[in-house]
This record gives C-alpha cells, structure tokens and sequence, in this order.
C-alpha cells in the first residue's frame, strides 16, 4: 500500500485521512464529517484495501454513493489504490442489468453501488451481503436528500450485524445521525471543517444581466480566448436542457449533464468534455457529484447558488491541483441581495466585473 500511494503521487495525508485511517484500519466504526473534494474516498479505501482478503471470492466490502458519477469515481479511485489485488465492481441505475451481472459472476471483492439499483439486485438475488466485512455510506446526507433514507436502511439491515461501518457526510441531518444510533457501534467521530475552501487561486466574480440578456452574455464570456474548459451550472434538468438548446442555436457545441440522461448519454458528455472534443459542459448541482477534473479553467453560475455551500461546492470544481482559475456568477438586478447573503455565509469575496476590455475575464497568473 505505502508503494503504491507513493506511485499515485500521494505526499502527505489531508485532515480527513489523519483522522480516519487509524481507527479504521484498527477495524473501528468509523463517522467522518468532510465535505466533497476532502479526501475520504482514500480515508476509507485504505484500510479497505489493507482490511481484505485478495485470495478469498466472497464480497467482502460494500461502498454506497448517492450518484451514478460518484459511484464510477469511487470504483475507479479503489481500483487504482488496490494495484490490481481486489476485484472492484460498480451498480447503478442507467447501466447494463446484463454487464452488472456479468460482472457478479466474477466474484468482486468490493461493490461500489447507488443504493436504488442495489436494491434491484437484492430483490433479484442476483447479489448477496452475508459476506460484507466493511460497509461504507459515502456523502449519506446526499442520499438523505435524494430520499435513498429507507433504500440505504434496508440495504445494512442485509449487512451481517458484526461488520465494519464507515460513515462520512458532510453535514449531520437527524437521520445520519440516527443511523450511527441503529448501525453503528461505538463510532469513532472525526470531524474537519465541513465548509470547502476555495483556493486563493480562483479569482471570483459577478457580472450582472437582465433574464433576457443572459444567455447572450453567457456566449460572450465563452468567447473569451481563456475559457478553455467551462463548466456551467443551472439549477434545474430543464434549464440545462432549454440552455444547451439556446446556446447551440447560436453556433456553439456545449454538452449537457443532468439525472434524466441515459447512462451512455451521460458518459458521452463526459468523455467529448474531458477530451476536450467540448469545451462547455452545462450540469446541475447533483449531475456534477464526483466529477473529478483538474483542468476546469472557468466555472459559470448561470443561476445564482441555491445555497451557500453549493457556491462553494460548484466554485472548488476550478483551481484544483495548484491551478489558476476564474469562477463567475451572472446575477439579475434583483438578485444582488441574494448574492451578498452567499457572501456573508460562505465569509468570501466576489467582486464585480464587466465584458469590456478593461477588464478582461481570465484566470489570475500561477506565477503571481
């Protein structure tokens, strides 16, 4: 393991991964608080992989996400920190019944799962968890919100009672909490600060537009020759859906990501975005869960966050790994109150800006 995270480029651990490895490779119930982007796939996958058996064919370790692309991210990043030694294998909703079950038959050490297709298998019989030695609900407040509650609860009751759980959300809603009542026993709690921080990186701005105008400015901050790779969020899978149509009217090609697309449609918008083939991706807040990209130059919020943290969640999608970045919040005349309130709570700054070339819409300097 030591090697293999030293050839994954890993130098020091984060606060969520200090506090959580311990316990958990000791084989304690583990409660970790960290927000998206923290590190916990890693706090929990290392003493996974450390904890299990590469020789045996049983299923040994159950991972629930609440999104299709967090599952697929998570199943990715345990299949890189085991090198090969575990067989890990993904469900969710969208993909091929037939591969899944496929991919059963190969007896999987690890299944990484949204909890409504793993309910699927259950009621099949095609999956069993008698054999679960760890099992991990990963952002369970995000499966509170998309009402996996009573999936995510049957699911662990399946689980035998002597196993291992690990627990990490980035807030505490009355029902995780009443979870680690019910499922877990004696829980270590490590908690980090739950509030993402935006990297001094990212450069953080608001142009204001009349609704009539907005998708017109939106197309000239595209026009700008430092977007080279824009994700822009909406609020809702019809608004992305009525943008992208806005937008390609104009001349331009943008994809869309939102819940209602296929799984193909949605892995065909990631990969023409990661490629570069697109260089506009438009998403919705849960759509964009687990999107793992480095090289995000722009992020646009063509609706003004619904909350706080989403603010923060969408903004940290650019300046990661020691980049530059720009993130840019189209506001209405009527929404300025509703900008500074995301202000105060997130306790940040986002100045004003202007198309004109006085001041130009590009990320500020790595060499600054």
């Amino acid at each position: 393991m030591l090697r293999t995270v030293a050839e994954l480029g890993f130098e020091q651990t984060t606060p969520i991964q200090t506090g959580a490895i311990p316990p958990a490779l000791l084989g304690s119930d583990v409660i970790g608080q960290a927000h998206t982007g923290s590190g916990k796939t890693a706090a929990f996958g290392i003493p996974m992989v450390e904890r299990l058996d590469p020789a045996s064919d049983i299923l040994q370790a159950l991972v629930l996400c609440p999104t299709r692309e967090l599952a697929v991210q998570v199943h990715d990043d345990l299949a890189r920190l085991s090198a090969g030694r575990l067989r890990a294998l993904a469900i969710y909703g969208g993909d091929s019944m037939s591969r899944q079950l496929d991919g059963m038959r190969q007896h999987p050490h690890i299944v990484v799962a949204t909890p409504g297709r793993l309910r699927d298998h259950l009621q099949r019989r095609s999956i069993s968890l008698g054999g679960i030695r760890i099992a991990v609900l990963d952002e369970a407040d995000r499966m509170l919100d998309m009402g996996f509650a009573p999936d995510v609860e049957a699911i662990l009751r399946e689980c035998p009672k002597q196993r291992q759980t690990l627990l990490f959300s980035a807030t505490m809603p009355d029902w995780v909490r009443r979870i680690a009542g019910r499922h877990m026993h004696e829980p270590v709690t490590i908690e980090v600060s739950t509030r993402p921080e935006i990297p001094g990186e990212v450069r953080q701005l608001y142009i204001r537009s009349s609704w009539a105008d907005k998708v017109d400015t939106l197309c000239r901050i595209l026009d700008q020759p430092d977007v080279t790779m824009a994700l822009i969020f909406v609020e809702t899978k019809r608004t992305a859906d009525l943008l992208q149509v806005q937008i390609e009217r104009r001349g331009y090609t943008i994809g869309v990501l939102h819940g209602d697309l296929t799984q193909k449609e949605r892995d065909d918008a990631m990969r023409r975005f990661v490629t570069t083939h697109v260089r506009s991706l438009i998403a919705t807040n849960v759509a964009a869960r687990g999107l793992d990209i480095d090289d995000i130059s722009h992020v646009i919020n063509y609706d003004v966050p619904g909350t706080p943290d989403d603010y923060l969640h969408r903004v940290g999608r650019t300046g990661r790994a020691g980049r530059s970045g720009v993130a840019i919040t189209l506001i209405t005349p009527a929404e300025i109150l509703k900008l500074r309130d995301v202000e105060r709570h997130a306790r940040t700054h986002i100045e004003e800006a202007t198309l004109d070339v006085d001041f130009p819409l590009q990320p500020i300097s790595n060499s600054a």
